[in-house]
């Protein structure tokens, strides 16, 4: 599984990366967590505001910070 985090970097970004590294730990995924934050690639996702959260390249939240339980739901839906 690759989950990217899509944003440039601000402290709403950094919480979300922090959001999803405790999810996929408390769920015991094997995951891969990916920073985009260069503004050309998150706007390849279609993605308008950040952070932003993409699991295996779709685009699964835009403009939130989601918690770890939120983050779990999208992995069992």
């Amino acid at each position: 599984m690759r989950i990217q985090i899509l944003g440039t970097g601000c402290p709403k970004c950094k919480q979300l990366t922090a959001n999803a590294e405790e999810a996929v730990r408390q769920m015991g995924l094997e995951a891969e967590i990916e920073k985009v934050t260069e503004i050309a690639e998150i706007m390849k996702f279609g993605v308008m505001m950040t952070p932003a959260l993409a699991v295996d390249g779709q685009v699964k939240s835009a403009g939130k910070v989601l918690s770890p339980a939120e983050i779990m739901g999208l992995f069992n839906p």
